[in-house]
């Protein structure tokens, strides 16, 4: 199938064969036939993202340009590119589309709410990243797809040719550059997928808060009574695992943004870790794979095309991406009302942050801000000490505005509507790593649940001594010397010790957000 879309005349790509939204079954042959691709046993077609197996922020570049030079908060998170510099990176992406004997074209929307939405280009010369964004975007009807128009935004993506390091900017081989004023993005370099869903993600970031619009990295599920729970967290907080439940809905499993009629997912997909993957622990992940999901990186066996989802020969991060319908229990479309709740997840190593606690909006704007979690150690010999992580809004690297500019929208709507935010702790109790132990998965579901119901809602509280936190005093099937983690240590010496240590790293953290912040955001921080 020929594109009616003309490549040479909008950009100047003079492909010998161009192929519009093509069904998924003619990008599996694609995939297999052409692009060393797979099919796994349960019917995913199985590709190789090659040398870049995760996204490269250290290349994420964005072009500082008189329209949004102004807005952007310039640093390691967002570097700068001369536009000069963007436009030999955008022929080098030309040149090598136009040197291609097939190149797709996936046209779809970013956004649910049909008022904020995004039209999306995405060119490139891989079947499986056409299949990729096929699943991450909406999927346009075939009515739609003929009235597309002049997309808002386009990708070029020419993963498979290396950028040039000569030219200025540009520090490496890779380069993920954005140029707001051109609506563009140009990719070398990579060819990991997630490179074009989180520049799109780039894109609204920068976008929605310009219309009073919160755009937040977090998960959101839906109970039939319409309350509607976000959540946000790191990386092994938890935040799949709690907000995948068979009696809620789900919205979304990433990336939302909160308007003046609520709630909306801004993708027509999931893009999901694999690693350790069971049908028992992750039902709904598991059984989504299947004819149309993308599978990325995994190793399989050749003769029988299981996957073996605890081999990382190539990557710890192995992926799928699946359009977000094959969930059963998917909200469909993706919108829901104003949320009643949100839950900051966070593993706490150190011990010392409770279970739940409380927040109030100036509490939530500071643990939004300041996005922690703290991991375990490695695997260095002797190292036993827990590694602090602070991510601004659970999602640094997807940030174009100053991080207070977010908290305070989101804080906004929180005292508009009432919503009440809670502070989870899925990490350690008794102690820290090492001494302590992880709570159990069946008292934090509990207390989700709790949440969900109300039931946390009025209880009594007391408050951390050291986070300043309401920490409510009875949760429904947990036991109420859980609750304060002091109460859990057997050495109040170790734990006051342990917790002036975490405080100081708050404070150490937050020092980088103080010029932006108000005198009533700091002091919502911890109390010493």
């Amino acid at each position: 199938m020929s594109s009616a879309i003309d490549l040479k005349e909008l950009y100047g790509i003079q492909a010998s064969q161009v192929f519009r939204n093509l069904n998924p079954a003619v990008l599996y042959e694609h995939g297999v036939l052409y692009d060393g691709s797979s099919i796994s046993a349960s019917g995913a077609l199985i590709a190789i993202s090659g040398e870049k197996t995760g996204r490269s922020p250290k290349d994420k570049r964005i072009v500082r340009e008189s329209s949004s030079e102004e807005d952007i908060w310039w640093g390691d998170i967002n570097m700068e590119l001369p536009e000069e510099s963007f436009a030999q990176n955008r022929e080098i992406a030309i040149d090598y589309l136009s040197g291609c004997d097939r190149v797709y074209i996936i046209d779809g929307f970013a956004g649910w709410d049909p008022d904020h939405r995004l039209k999306v280009r995405i060119v490139t010369s891989r079947p499986y990243h056409a299949l990729f964004m096929h699943n991450m975007l909406m999927r346009p009807s075939e009515q739609e797809l003929e009235t597309f128009g002049t997309p808002d935004y386009v990708i070029f993506n020419a993963g498979e040719q290396f950028a040039n390091p000569e030219v200025p900017g540009v520090n490496s081989k890779t380069c993920v550059a954005l140029n707001f004023a051109k609506k563009e993005f140009v990719i070398l370099g990579t060819q990991y997928a997630g490179e074009m869903k989180k520049g799109i993600f780039t894109v609204m970031h920068y976008l929605m808060p310009k219309t009073d619009v919160v755009s937040m990295h977090c998960s959101c599920n839906v109970g039939d009574d319409d309350d509607v729970a976000l959540f946000f967290g790191l990386s092994g907080t938890g935040k799949t695992t709690l907000s995948a439940d068979a009696n809620r809905h789900l919205v979304g499993d990433d990336e939302h943004c909160w308007t003046d009629n609520g709630v909306f997912n801004i993708e027509g997909g999931c893009y999901a870790k694999t690693i350790d993957l069971s049908a028992e622990k992750e039902p709904e992940i598991y059984n989504a794979i299947r004819f149309g999901s993308v599978l990325e990186n995994v190793v399989f066996d050749e003769s029988t095309r299981e996957v073996d989802w605890h081999d990382v020969s190539i990557t710890q991060n192995t992926r799928t991406s699946y359009p977000i319908e094959y969930i059963p229990n998917a909200k469909i479309p993706c919108v829901a009302g104003h949320p009643k709740n949100i839950i900051f997840l966070t593993c706490d190593a150190f011990g010392v942050l409770p279970p739940v606690s409380k927040l109030t909006p100036e509490q939530a704007m500071y643990h939004f801000i300041s996005g922690y979690t703290a991991k375990v150690a490695g695997t260095e010999m002797g190292v036993t000490e827990p590694q602090a992580t602070f991510s601004a809004c659970f999602g640094a690297a997807f940030l174009v505005w100053h991080p207070t500019k977010y908290a305070e929208l989101l804080a906004k709507k929180m005292r508009e509507h009432g919503t009440q935010a809670y502070l989870v702790n899925t990490g350690w109790t008794g102690g820290s790593y090492g001494t302590g132990h992880r709570i159990s998965l069946k008292h934090t579901r509990s207390i989700i649940n709790a949440i969900h119901s109300g039931e946390l809602a009025d209880v009594d509280t007391i408050t951390d001594e050291n986070f300043g936190v309401a920490i409510p005093t009875t949760c429904p099937n947990v036991p109420s010397e859980v609750l304060t983690p002091w109460s859990t240590w057997s050495d109040k010496a170790d734990y006051d010790a342990t917790a002036a240590k975490l405080v100081k790293l708050f404070h150490d953290n937050f020092d980088n957000y103080a010029d932006g912040a108000s005198a009533e955001l700091i002091a919502a921080g911890p109390k010493k």
